[in-house]
């Protein structure tokens, strides 16, 4: 291994995980960096570790090369302290900061606007934070930290999820594919099998997950009142439901058009820049964690964590009644925009 690559492998061991993946993130793009075409998706392992990553840079740009494409990443992502690192080194570092500084003032504005969007979580001051966006450990939990490419990383978790009409409630009306839901006018007749929701205009998916990372998105677009997250398949389903992590579900709703929720205990008001007309719903059923997004956005809306999982979980959808013909509009369960 050259002095570069040792280099460049000691600067990834410094990376956080999330980090680790959107640094890999942004080497599979093309026409994100500059001079330097994307690695194709393919050649990188499930679990490509940093040596890989090292390997597969040198091989596409050579060492040199690969020395710039750490650079330029690691400033996307706001590691300046591993730009300087790197730029110090006894390598090829320090002939590289000539170049780098003196395309830096054109680069400036982008630079620092990509920066500001991957700037991390921070915990916030309880004494001067409003508390109803707090979660327990005192972060933040509304808006504006995750950038596209962070969004971009629990995207890859997507999977393929269909409406399961055994669940439906009588009222429920659903297109042929599985993928809409909407309220409809009379209550059909159905069997009260066991699965089947019959109090309340709800619906599970078909697909349950019981580990590992699963994402989808859901259109709201046009609706005043919905429900979605995920529920525990020992939910009950025919008498009084309450959408709460002790009873089962992880889910968040909105409410006479502007009222946001997340149904944590207690309930958690949520005060969003822009209505979402596309919610992803991210579950990491080991760590403990639903997490909610805006997908036009990108933003964070809310983050279960800490959840304790001992059960196969479901992808949940309500949506809500029809407020007059007001809250007509489906749910709609949309593919995922993958960009690599």
């Amino acid at each position: 291994m050259t002095d570069i690559e040792e280099e460049l492998l000691y600067v990834l061991q410094n990376l956080e995980h999330e980090e680790f993946k959107i640094f890999k993130w942004f080497l599979k793009q093309d026409n994100i960096l500059e001079g330097f075409p994307g690695i194709p998706a393919a050649q990188f392992k499930v679990r490509g570790n940093r040596q890989e990553t090292v390997d597969l840079m040198t091989q596409q740009y050579g060492s040199p090369g690969a020395l710039e494409v750490t650079l330029k990443v690691l400033e996307k992502i706001n590691r300046n302290d591993l730009v300087l690192l790197l730029q110090n080194s006894s390598s090829g570092g320090k002939d590289l900061e000539t170049h780098y500084v003196g395309a830096e003032a054109e680069e400036f504005n982008i630079q620092e606007e990509l920066m500001q969007q991957f700037a991390v979580d921070v915990t916030s001051d309880p004494d001067t934070a409003h508390a109803d966006l707090l979660s327990a450990d005192g972060r933040q939990v509304e808006g504006g930290n995750l950038t596209q490419a962070k969004l971009m990383v629990v995207q890859q978790f997507a999977v393929d999820v269909t409406l399961d009409p055994d669940t439906a409630n009588p009222y429920l009306v659903l297109s042929d594919d599985g993928k809409q839901v909407s309220l409809g006018d009379w209550r059909k007749k159905l069997p009260d099998n066991p699965e089947r929701f019959i109090r309340y205009a709800m619906i599970l998916g078909k697909q349950g997950f019981i580990k590992g990372k699963f994402y989808f998105e859901v259109q709201v677009k046009g609706k005043t009142d919905w429900d979605l997250g995920v529920a525990k398949e020992s939910i009950n389903r025919k008498g009084l439901i309450t959408l709460a992590p002790e009873y089962g579900f992880w889910t968040m709703w909105l409410r006479n058009g502007d009222e946001y929720a997340a149904n944590d205990s207690p309930p958690v008001r949520l005060s969003l820049k822009s209505p979402p007309e596309k919610i992803g719903v991210f579950v990491d059923y080991e760590e403990g964690l639903v997490s909610f997004y805006d997908v036009d956005t990108a933003d964070l809306l809310y983050s279960f964590t800490g959840c304790s999982f001992t059960e196969k979980l479901y992808p949940f959808f309500s949506p809500s009644d029809n407020d007059k013909g007001k809250n007509s509009a489906p749910l709609i369960i949309s593919p995922v925009n993958l960009k690599d």
